[in-house]
């Protein structure tokens, strides 16, 4: 008989096809392509030399071949030719400037008795089918990197107000090894979509030729076929590391087939493990994918074998363009106003400039983590970026100095300077905190109350709140009253109780002695007068000026 037709996988394949699956020998033939008549040869030999399925595992490819066509005419067997390692040219194929051509003239100068390039391309071919659709796709080592959002989102809860920001999960896989990197950020804006290019860039170790993005806005302005117009930022930073975009085709999920894996490995391996877990920064949540990221790379892959990770070392890493010396940081230019309150707003967040450039119109620019601010080319502000909405981030140097000295003043320190100047002022000071809903009112009072004694003096500020006290009437203006009226010293009421008896009503007050720890630079301020640096009480607009 004539050498098979088949190789010896696809021999076995017809006695799978046929023993378990049970089908017929036209499908069989259809499957494989021969003819029906050499699959019923194979069964035919296969039902005479007496095999069953399945085939046993100590049964070498030779032993098979000397079994199912041996020639009692000829002096031995037919010797079928040796077949290449598909997996080794699968992946030698990925290769720059690497083709088949090259490989069956290897396979021919290690095996002269070998097959023919048609007969080795066809059987390729055939053993390309057993792939998935994704894998069959020749995708250059070093070629392209395939980018997008992964869809599903992960909770960080704010610790302080509970607030709850739902992070986006950025995912870029390499083509030719499907090494996978993955990370999250608190939006998919254009800021958050670059700098994660750059550090899955930082990740690889280098920079692929092109970046295949979905067509968001942060990548791509406006969709086209042929010349889509690319987002300036995104095309500033991958011509900054010497690539370039190449956006997915609209409604093409073929395009990106390889993000569509990789988002789909990102989202069994790392976010379905992380669902009952609670995450209180941006940073913990990207500590934990990246332990769980290690896992699906090293894993091997169920037709190639070797892990994502092996293949990227083997054949991808060395490909990759070389990273600049600083990697690309994201700006962002604007212009804002200087409000009356001496901030500026930046994505629904306020900003302190300095209070002289009230009206003024500056010039912002804008990174991952700054926010600087410059008047006529000159910087005048920079603050660490915020991304709270309808929140305050003030420098104490912005502000103006009356400003300065009312935000020095807490409630504590207050009372404390109340004491400074006799026990009786700081009891009084205690008393009125007390009665007060929220601490700013009280210290607006406490600081009207100390500033009494530049007017009238240490002694009679004393007697006039020791007779406010005993007249259990806890305010500034009572005191105020007293000493215009010059009756600190007139005689109590006979239902007036004692000072000590109406300090004691006062569950609320500390006492002298709560305040007589001071810090170093406090201590100093004793030896002064006390309504020295004593900030005005007059109220502007619902605050001290």
């Amino acid at each position: 008989m004539a050498q098979p037709r088949l190789a010896m996988n696809d021999i076995k394949e017809v006695f799978r096809l046929k023993f378990e699956l049970n089908q017929s020998n036209r499908n069989i033939a259809a499957s494989l392509g021969v003819s029906r008549s050499s699959v019923g040869d194979y069964l035919s030999r296969f039902n005479k030399v007496g095999l069953t399925w399945p085939l046993s595992e100590e049964l070498s490819h030779s032993q098979l071949m000397n079994r199912l066509f041996y020639r009692p005419d000829k002096v031995g067997p037919v010797i079928a030719k040796p077949l290449p390692d598909f997996k080794y040219v699968h992946l030698e194929l990925k290769k720059k400037a690497v083709t088949l051509v090259l490989l069956w003239d290897e396979y021919r100068a290690e095996h002269p008795d070998g097959y023919s390039y048609t007969q080795f391309c066809e059987h390729y071919r055939r053993w390309q089918r057993h792939l998935s659709l994704v894998m069959r796709q020749e995708h250059r080592a070093g070629d392209k990197m395939f980018v997008d959002y992964s869809g599903m989102t992960v909770p960080i809860i704010d610790r302080d107000s509970g607030q709850v920001h739902m992070a986006e999960v950025f995912v870029a896989v390499l083509g030719a090894s499907n090494y996978t990197y993955a990370e999250a950020s608190l939006s998919q804006d254009s800021c958050s979509w670059i700098m994660a290019h750059v550090r899955a860039f930082e990740y690889f170790g280098g920079v692929p030729a092109a970046l295949v993005p979905d067509n968001l806005k942060s990548a791509v302005n406006k969709p086209c076929r042929y010349e889509p117009l690319i987002n300036q930022n995104y095309y500033d930073m991958a011509s900054y590391y010497g690539s370039c975009v190449m956006p997915a085709r609209v409604k093409k999920p073929k395009d990106k087939a390889k993000a569509e894996m990789g988002v789909c490995l990102v989202q069994r391996w790392i976010l379905a493990r992380l669902r009952k877990r609670m995450f209180f920064s941006l940073a913990e949540l990207n500590a934990a994918i990246a332990e769980l990221l290690i896992k699906p790379n090293d894993k091997p892959m169920q037709k190639i074998r070797k892990s994502r990770r092996e293949i990227f070392e083997e054949i991808e890493k060395h490909q990759l363009k070389p990273l600049p010396l600083r990697p690309y940081q994201f700006t962002e230019l604007s212009t804002a106003k200087v409000n009356i309150d001496y901030h500026f707003e930046v994505e629904s967040h306020y900003y302190s400039a300095p209070h002289t450039l009230e009206g003024e119109k500056l010039d912002i620019r804008l990174t991952q983590f700054t926010v600087e601010a410059f008047f006529d080319g000159k910087r005048v502000a920079s603050h660490r970026r915020s991304y709270q909405s309808y929140k305050f981030t003030t420098l104490k140097e912005h502000m103006p100095p009356s400003h300065q000295r009312h935000a020095e003043w807490s409630p504590e320190r207050v009372v404390r300077w109340g004491h400074n100047i006799a026990s009786p002022v700081g009891l009084m000071c205690e008393a009125i905190m007390a009665q007060k809903k929220h601490p700013e009112q009280g210290c607006r009072s406490c600081l009207g109350l100390i500033r009494l004694e530049g007017k009238h003096g240490k002694e009679r500020l004393i007697k006039a709140c020791q007779r406010a006290m005993a007249l259990r009437a806890y305010s500034y203006k009572t005191v105020k009253m007293i000493l215009e009226n010059k009756t600190e010293n007139a005689p109590l009421p006979q239902e007036s109780l004692p000072l000590a008896v109406a300090v004691q009503v006062h569950e609320n007050i500390r006492g002298a002695s709560y305040y007589q720890h001071q810090t170093k630079g406090e201590e100093n301020d004793t030896g002064r007068n006390a309504h020295e640096d004593v900030p005005d009480a007059t109220v502007r607009d619902g605050q001290i000026a």
